[in-house]
């Protein structure tokens, strides 16, 4: 089989050796699965990908949706992609049996979701965020919402979106304009405009069902003025059928440099006074609603940017093990023959640095899927609180350090492969174009940082960090069983205790009302924080890595000791560096806080 989209032996160690996705198979609800089936899923998964997804990602970011007489035009290899993921069952992956659905753990759909996101980003794109809608509806709508909005998108016939930006506003929802007034017939009519919204008209499904934030005339300021609205492109009848159109048009497509197969829109919702939409739940608690689907999303964009990072990590590994070029610094022949470049140390530096994100964000990823699974079927409720706790805290680390790295590793991709890294005759180029979407996408570094330092850190009386700093310590408790992680376990630990430090500090300050003084320098906390829970997952998969070499056939002894050899790059190359910005964040240095307009 193609590693061209990520490491089979890789997605093994990650389900079965560190996570151990067979332990959940011991829950009712997953009891008649076994590893037989998880793997089934993943080949299937893998096969969908490569023979429906991969071939056109190139051709989809060549030519890109049209806008022709107020609709978008995509490229005829996408419609047959999406539903082939349909026929498979992959949009229901997590759904009970009764529904249809294949009732998998959220490891391993999620398992099965990253073949398609490194496939082709741009195409996963739109059954990606009908999942993530119908969670919601599910989650918040009423029986008759569920009835005939949520069926048809369990059944593949409506798809969704989410549609949060307008133009003036950006990522500060408080200041959104669409306004939503109430009808004599119960429902709502709404006016605005909405930007930015990935996949706001196609012809993939019969229906499109936009999620959509907006404001009643007695809406209170800010945040807590926001309501939530189910508004869809056609209207349905009382019987399920399809109705007329709604008054929502399709102002325009943005072209953006990555993504580019994914329609990108600008919507206008009621040009015409007609635009109807349903309330979702009660009046002004929308933004609540609307966060389920966003941290949904924030996780998916963070493997979603590991998986464009490991497929631009995978080509530029096959590309230096055949590209043969220069000698050894000790050899001064120029008559002997050159060398393939991964021999070069240099080049062993770029991929090992990619493969120390690329499969450090894997993991971290895969174990914010364990805890959602934890979260929802753990055996004791302590057990399931304990799991949300750490997963709302982890949540903007897992959409951030990706986004951030895995971006790194595709610009690492493209050095490798030197002048030919930036032509079009391969495709790291596009991976990086793609992946520099994800820094943006649901919420910036900075939006992240703030939310992590100001809000997930202390919040109920931080028993997420809590717990996240006992499961650290006793991970590095459990590496001093292994003499050849002392090297490795030593730099955490050593992380770990200025990071607490520090952690203290700031949120005291925060206490106190300090909070410009505090979150000033939050971007240089979300790094280090993200560098201590990477490491710290580093040093889990190391300790697998030596139970391996101990336990496992020959065969299997350069993979682990490929392991060994990532964790000992990320934590002794990576993480020491994260104390100048510790100490930055000690002094309250105000270089970034004290600059004034003037002065640029």
């Amino acid at each position: 089989m193609s590693e061209s989209l990520l490491c089979n032996r890789n997605l093994a160690f990650e389900l079965y050796e560190v996570l151990d996705a067979e332990a959940l198979t011991r829950r009712a609800r997953f009891a008649e699965h076994d590893r037989a089936t998880f793997d089934a899923a993943l080949d299937t998964a893998r096969e969908i990908a490569e023979r429906y997804f991969a071939p056109h990602n190139r051709k989809a970011d060549e030519q890109e949706p049209r806008f022709v007489e107020g609709r978008a035009q995509l490229i005829a290899e996408v419609g047959p992609a999406v539903q082939a993921f349909l026929d498979a069952g992959f949009l229901n992956a997590n759904r009970d049996f009764e529904v249809g659905g294949m009732q998998l753990p959220t490891l391993v759909s999620q398992a099965c979701f990253a073949h398609f996101q490194a496939a082709n980003a741009a195409t996963t794109a739109y059954p990606f965020l009908t999942m993530g809608a119908a969670n919601l509806i599910e989650a918040f709508g009423s029986e008759e919402q569920k009835r005939l909005f949520l069926q048809p998108m369990i059944d593949g016939r409506c798809f969704g979106t989410m549609a949060l930006t307008e133009p003036h506003a950006g990522s500060s929802l408080a200041d959104i304009h669409t306004r939503a007034q109430p009808a004599d017939d119960g429902h709502y009519r709404l006016r605005g405009a909405k930007i930015f919204i990935s996949a706001g008209d196609h012809e993939l499904s019969e229906n499109i069902v936009h999620l959509v934030l907006a404001k009643l005339p007695d809406a209170p300021p800010g945040v807590k003025g926001i309501s939530l609205f189910i508004v869809p492109k056609f209207l349905i009848n009382a019987d399920g059928s399809l109705g007329p159109r709604n008054d929502v048009q399709l102002a325009g497509l943005f072209h953006k440099m990555g993504w580019r197969g994914t329609t990108s829109t600008a919507l206008d919702f009621g040009a015409n006074g007609a635009c109807i939409g349903y309330l979702v739940g009660q009046p002004h608690q929308g933004l609540a609603y609307m966060f389920q689907m966003m941290n949904e999303a924030r996780i998916g964009v963070g493997m979603g940017a590991v998986m464009l990072g490991y497929a631009g990590y995978l080509h530029s590994l096959d590309y230096a093990r055949q590209r043969q070029q220069g000698r050894l610094a000790d050899n001064r022949d120029p008559l002997a023959n050159a060398t393939p470049i991964i021999a070069h140390t240099d080049v062993k530096r770029m991929l090992l640095a990619q493969k120390a994100y690329v499969e450090g964000g894997f993991d971290l990823g895969l174990y914010a899927a364990r805890l959602f699974d934890d979260s929802r079927t753990a055996d004791t409720p302590m057990e399931r609180q304990q799991a949300q706790e750490l997963l709302d805290l982890l949540t903007p680390v897992v959409k951030s350090w990706p986004s951030e790295f895995c971006l790194k590793a595709n610009d690492l991709a493209i050095q490798v492969l030197g002048g030919h890294g930036y032509t079009r005759d391969h495709p790291v180029e596009q991976y990086y174009r793609d992946n520099r979407l994800n820094p943006i996408h649901e919420g910036t570094h900075g939006i992240q940082s703030l939310d992590l330092l100001g809000r997930k850190l202390a919040q109920n009386d931080g028993a997420g960090l809590k717990h996240l700093m006992r499961l650290m310590v006793t991970t590095c408790e459990r590496a001093g069983g292994y003499p050849g992680l002392d090297g490795l376990r030593q730099p955490l630990q050593r992380l770990l205790a200025d990071l607490q430090d520090v952690t203290l500090s700031l949120l005291g300050d925060l206490r106190e009302g300090k909070s410009v003084r505090a979150l000033a320098n939050s971007a240089l906390y979300l790094k280090a924080f993200g560098h201590g829970v990477v490491g710290w997952r580093w040093l889990e998969q190391a300790i697998h890595a030596e139970r391996g070499l101990v336990l496992g056939n020959e065969a299997d002894r350069s993979f682990y000791l490929g392991k060994l050899q990532a964790a000992r790059y990320f934590l002794t190359w990576e993480v020491p560096g994260c104390h100048n910005e510790l100490a930055l964040l000690a002094a309250r240095d105000d270089t970034c806080l004290g600059m004034r307009d003037a002065w640029f």
